[in-house]
């Protein structure tokens, strides 16, 4: 089995409310303990410790206080004796936050909004990047889902606890943060320099496309993004909308009761929305209240696409009739519950006690969901960055040069290959590039060329046109109101 623990750089909505139910990043307030209703009521109080297992404990206590060579915090054992009891359960999604820790989080809630913006979960020692928000720095930066973040600012991260290795990433706006990552599909780690910000806390957007598409993008499931994503889809109909694109792509998750919200607005009355399964495996159907919609929609995922994004897109899938469109998902199928009243210090955990099932049954953890109809992103799209500490000049032959060469591909410069060698066309191409930006044109990559080519790719990234699942998405949806129109 892995171990593993989770954590997320930055938190918004209600993280420390008590008892809450949880999707992955945020949390929903609910009852004390054992005496809510549905899940929450199977929640039962217990006595704590056995006297002998007490016993067993104190006398660790004791020893390490009484024979250990230096002093010690007796608090800082205590919290390891609790994280230690959480490492055991062997989940990526039970954790412990110290007073210090959740403080942190608090401030968060209460304060700006600032860090790279990413959900990293740890495997083996390793922090792994479960998503990048949508517009943070992080993706801005080109950081992936299914990333290892190998060290920030030349501090590694392998073996650390993940609340410290998170803290490491974290830092004021204006900061950097050097991270260096190993990707796969790539022979050495790939560096990234994020310049950590605020990170823009809107969750829902939308726009009117040609045709009457309405496109409605979250970027996570937070407290008040059930009715945002209500005032949008309203204002898209009052406009005339004929078919609508959902975009879960990069949204790590969030809280149960408002994906269900958004749901109820597509899944008719009566059918399944989702259902969870506690220990005993006795599960809670989640029914829709609300009904059917008259046009046409579609969900975009990806794989940074997680828990509640899943939720959404396995109903509408299996509910609402909707298309799916993209790539494979993350598979995040647990839900967890959150303590920190019982403490009483300012600490809190949070432990998985129930599995959720999509309308069908699947239960897609660590699976994902399959889209209805895959489609990839162009490869420029996640090409690894250049190392900036290096030059690359003619008969050169490395991984560093095939970036380049993929970005000047990408960007309208042809080297005629893509494979990693610098040959004299790949120098032609490059000295055109360094002239078209007014820099020095000797053909070498140097830190200013490989930037100003990494800037470029980035407009190219950003330009609506070059996302071909979103072009994808849309251009179904539209084939499906023109089958609508024509059958009338």
């Amino acid at each position: 089995m892995l171990k593993k623990r989770t954590a997320v750089f930055l938190v918004i909505a209600a993280m420390l409310c008590g008892i809450m139910i949880s999707m992955a990043l945020t949390q929903l307030p609910a009852s004390q303990t054992g005496n809510g209703e549905g899940l929450l009521a199977s929640i039962g109080d217990k006595n704590g410790l056995e006297q002998a297992e007490a016993k067993k404990l104190g006398t660790v206590l004791d020893l390490i206080e009484s024979n250990y060579y230096k002093d010690i915090d007796r608090s800082k054992l205590i919290d390891g004796a609790i994280n230690g009891m959480m490492d055991a359960l062997e989940d990526p999604y039970s954790n412990y936050m110290a007073k210090d820790t959740a403080a942190q989080f608090q401030e968060s809630i209460e304060g700006s909004f600032t860090g790279i913006g990413a959900e990293v979960s740890s495997q083996d020692g390793n922090v792994i990047v479960v998503s990048p928000i949508k517009g943070s720095p992080a993706e801005k930066a080109g950081i992936r889902a299914k990333d290892l973040i190998l060290s920030v600012n030349g501090e590694s991260l392998q073996g650390l606890d993940l609340n410290i290795a998170v803290n490491k990433i974290r830092g004021p706006k204006g900061s950097e943060a050097v991270l260096q990552v190993k990707r796969a599909g790539s022979e050495k780690p790939i560096e990234f320099t994020i310049v950590r910000d605020e990170v823009d806390l809107e969750t829902v957007s939308s726009r009117m496309e040609a045709n009457g598409v309405g496109v409605i993008e979250i970027s996570q499931f937070s407290v008040n993004t059930a009715e945002r994503f209500k005032q949008e889809l309203e204002s898209l109909e009052s406009q005339g909308m004929k078919g609508l694109v959902i975009d879960v792509r990069n949204n790590p998750g969030g809280v149960l009761s408002v994906v269900i919200d958004i749901a109820e607005q597509f899944v008719p009355k009566g059918e399944l929305i989702v259902q969870v399964e506690d220990k005993n495996e006795k599960r809670e159907e989640h029914l829709s209240k609300g009904q059917a919609k008259p046009y046409p929609v579609a969900v975009l995922l990806n794989k940074g696409s997680a828990s509640a994004s899943e939720i959404l897109a396995g109903a509408l899938q299996q509910s609402a009739g909707a298309t799916l469109l993209g790539e494979h998902s993350f598979g995040k199928g647990t839900v967890q519950t959150s303590f920190d009243k019982q403490f009483g210090d300012g600490s809190m955990i949070k432990v998985t006690i129930a599995k959720w099932l999509t309308p069908n049954g699947t239960w897609i953890h660590e699976d994902g969901i399959e889209p209805d109809i895959n489609v990839a992103q162009p490869g420029y799209f996640t090409v690894a960055p250049i190392d900036k500490k290096k030059t690359y000049a003619f008969d050169a032959n490395s991984t560093d040069v095939k970036s380049a060469q993929i970005m000047l591909e990408a960007v309208g410069y042809d080297t005629g290959r893509t494979d990693g060698y610098f040959d004299r066309n790949t120098e032609k191409a490059i000295k055109n590039f360094q002239t078209k930006h007014k820099l020095k044109s000797d053909g070498i990559i140097d830190s200013a060329t490989a930037e100003a080519l990494e800037a470029a790719l980035i407009e190219k990234i950003q330009d609506p046109k070059e996302d071909n699942q979103m072009n994808r998405g849309i251009a179904e949806v539209q084939k499906e109101i023109a089958a609508k129109t024509s059958n009338k």
